[in-house]
């Protein structure tokens, strides 16, 4: 799979009838499941034979699970399905998974922004299979009637998630505009219930504007997803406040679960003049760098929010930040996904993800279920996440108290 064509969000599935793959989605090895369901299985099993990041497979006779899904019989597209998944759950790897052609064509879905469904991101825990919230989008109706990072959704409309597969959270989840899905979740031991509405949504992953909270003025950059045009509204945000003379930034990347790898390289390549951005290695431990090509549009000083909604990509750009001291990262602890997917096709209009490498920043760390230390640690209150809650257009204002530690930082910086 070429880089471009690389996922690394922290999500296995967005929850607004799309995912964070965007135009960079390959289809190589298309077959065409023409004599038998058998095909099929034996296709995703080839695949993950050559190109799967572990070659224990986790410790599975891969060879003869092979041989054993083969000999079974099936009877139509659906008793595959079921075989593959099954199949890949061996790995017990919640990022490789496998998706029936309703599913594929929602993650097929264009990231130029048009979106329909609640706005969260989910991931699925690799050790106890929990839902997990990894962040609700920005003004989406799950943002706007608070669900929060970290959320466990332990129900759906009344139907408990134990022992459920993302798919078919996915599936409970998913509706037309205009209805409504209840969840419910287990907050810090808590439970809680919330009604969201369904609704077709819009996102630009990033906006920006002018602040005169330092001297010289700083410009504000918030970047939401690492979609497919996330690095041409970044090049724009970034021409248009160095045409404005600010002089400094602060970009705020808390609750962004990821997207595109090549996305946060070019993004990074704004800021970083030379030096590595990331390195991804692959189970042959064959190493891709992805370094900077001397083009940065500024080397002015940079803050950058993180926080435990910040994942995958926005740990590849942050990360890279911070081992060039580009930048000093505040807020808190990352979300810590250091793996790489790539996305294909398979059958007819199928899709696989499958965890192909690891990645590293330019230090080398990996980050993977550790995440990343902000320079400077900034705890939010639940009184100050709820006030941030109801009143979104504090978030990046002296009245988040995140960003109040950025602008003092980003002060000690000019």
């Amino acid at each position: 799979m070429a880089t471009r064509g690389l996922v690394v969000g922290a999500t296995v599935v967005m929850l607004s009838a799309t995912a964070i793959v965007g135009a960079g989605i390959h289809m190589k090895g298309q077959a065409f499941f023409q004599d038998s369901p058998k095909e099929l299985v034996d296709e995703v099993w080839q695949i993950i034979d050559k190109s799967y990041v572990d070659g224990t497979f986790n410790q599975v006779d891969w060879r003869a699970t092979r041989e054993d899904y083969l000999e079974r019989s099936y009877d139509g597209n659906d008793q595959a399905y079921d075989a593959i998944r099954e199949m890949l759950g061996q790995l017990e790897d919640p990022y490789t998974r496998f998706m029936d052609p309703d599913e594929f064509r929602s993650m097929q879905i264009d990231t130029s922004g048009e979106l329909t469904g609640v706005g969260i991101q989910l991931s699925q825990e690799e050790e106890t299979n929990d839902l997990i919230v990894v962040s609700p989008i920005e003004d989406t109706p799950a943002f706007d009637v608070g669900i929060q990072s970290q959320d466990k959704i332990i129900a759906i409309d009344g139907q408990s998630t134990v022992g459920m597969d993302i798919d078919a959270a996915v599936n409970l989840i998913r509706g037309p505009i205009g209805s409504s899905v209840t969840l419910t979740v287990n907050r810090e031991g808590k439970e809680l219930e919330f009604e969201i509405v369904r609704a077709r949504i819009e996102i630009h992953p990033v906006r920006y504007s002018v602040r005169d909270d330092v001297p010289g003025q700083v410009g504000y950059i918030r970047l939401t997803q690492f979609s497919a045009i996330a690095a041409q509204e970044m090049r724009d945000a970034l021409e248009t406040l160095e045409t404005d003379g600010v002089a400094g930034y602060v970009l705020d990347l808390r609750a962004n679960p990821g997207g595109l790898l090549h996305a946060s390289v070019d993004i990074a390549r704004m800021l970083i003049d030379d030096g590595t951005i990331v390195s991804t290695v692959n189970r042959q431990g064959i190493s891709d760098v992805e370094r900077a090509n001397g083009q940065a549009l500024t080397d002015k000083p940079l803050v950058v929010l993180v926080d435990g909604g910040s994942a995958s990509a926005s740990e590849i750009l942050s990360g890279a930040l911070q081992d060039h001291e580009r930048a000093i990262l505040v807020g808190t602890q990352t979300f810590g996904k250091g793996l790489v997917q790539s996305v294909r096709g398979v059958g007819q209009g199928s899709g696989l993800a499958v965890t192909i490498a690891k990645y590293y920043t330019p230090d080398h760390r990996d980050i993977n279920k550790e995440g990343i230390s902000p320079d400077l640690v900034v705890e939010l209150n639940e009184e100050q996440r709820d006030f941030l809650r109801a009143n979104r257009a504090a978030i990046g204002t002296m009245d988040d108290p995140q960003y109040a530690r950025a602008i003092e930082a980003l002060k000690d910086q000019l």
